[in-house]
Formats: C-alpha cells, sequence, structure tokens
C-alpha cells in the first residue's frame, strides 16, 4: 500500500492512495471500504454524495475486475488520486485481462431483452465527470478510470 503526496505539474499537491487486492470478491470489498476509508481522510467525508458517489465508482469498477478482469493468480489494482486545487478524485482499477474491454454502455430501452446485470458501466458512465480504459502499462491488462469533481466540505 502507497498513500503519498505527490507535487504534479501546474504547483498543486495531489494525494494518491495504491494497493493490490486479491481478484475475489472479498477483495473488491476491501478495495471499497478502504477507499471509503481513504476519501474521508483527505476531506470528502462520510455520508456526503460525493463520498457515496466515488465509493460507488470503486464498487463497481472492481467488482468489474473481479467478474470480467479475473486471471487465475493475479490481483487488481485500485490507485485513487485526489487533488484538492480543483477537488478532483480519479480512479483507477487495473486488472490482468487485455483481452476483455469494457465499451461505453448504451441505456436499455424498453423491451429490448437487456440482461439485468451489466449495467455497471452505465451507472459509472452517469455518476463520474468522465472515464475511459487504457492498456495496462506495466504488463497485459488494462486500467479503467473514473474521475469526479467533488464539492468543499470545509
Amino acid at each position: 500500500m502507497t498513500t503519498r503526496p505527490t507535487a504534479p505539474t501546474g504547483g498543486s499537491v495531489a494525494t494518491d492512495f495504491e494497493m493490490s487486492f486479491t481478484s475475489t470478491p472479498r477483495g473488491a470489498r476491501l478495495a471499497r471500504r478502504l477507499a471509503a476509508v481513504r476519501l474521508d481522510a483527505w476531506g470528502v467525508p462520510y455520508d456526503t454524495e460525493a463520498h457515496d458517489t466515488v465509493v460507488l465508482i470503486v464498487a463497481e469498477l472492481a467488482a468489474n475486475a473481479v467478474r470480467h478482469g479475473h486471471v487465475p493468480g493475479r490481483d487488481f489494482r485500485l490507485r485513487l488520486r485526489y487533488t484538492p486545487e480543483d477537488r478532483t478524485v480519479r480512479v483507477e482499477v487495473t486488472d490482468a485481462r487485455a483481452e476483455r474491454l469494457p465499451r461505453h454502455p448504451v441505456p436499455p430501452g424498453d423491451g429490448d431483452g437487456a440482461p439485468e446485470s451489466g449495467r455497471g458501466l452505465l451507472l459509472v458512465a452517469h455518476l463520474a465527470t468522465r472515464w475511459d480504459r487504457h492498456p495496462r502499462p506495466d504488463g497485459p491488462g488494462k486500467t479503467v478510470w473514473a474521475e469526479c469533481t467533488v464539492p468543499s466540505h470545509d
């Protein structure tokens, strides 16, 4: 686990949290819980809409990494980056499966026969300011990321 302030270009100080988790439902739950604790420590308090939104995005992306990105013996990685200057939280979830890329979801229509599952990315797309995916930089797999702007609670 790493938690460290970093100074990106532009002068603002960002804070990062990064940790690997077992690619299991238990690992996904732990990622969600630790994200909730970290957000509160960074000034995005529990029981606020911003906190709940980011935690829900972490939960959806971690669950997708476990369900669709699982490779036996490989973990998934969660990275949170909070930039206080522009109140942006970036969530990145990296898994080891490159061939199963998420598609930008299309909202289901009435009677389209769409399954009840598979709506997590639709939820992420609705809640996040922006989101996308890119190839994993350090090996096989992909990173799915989402960014949220959170209001100040000072």
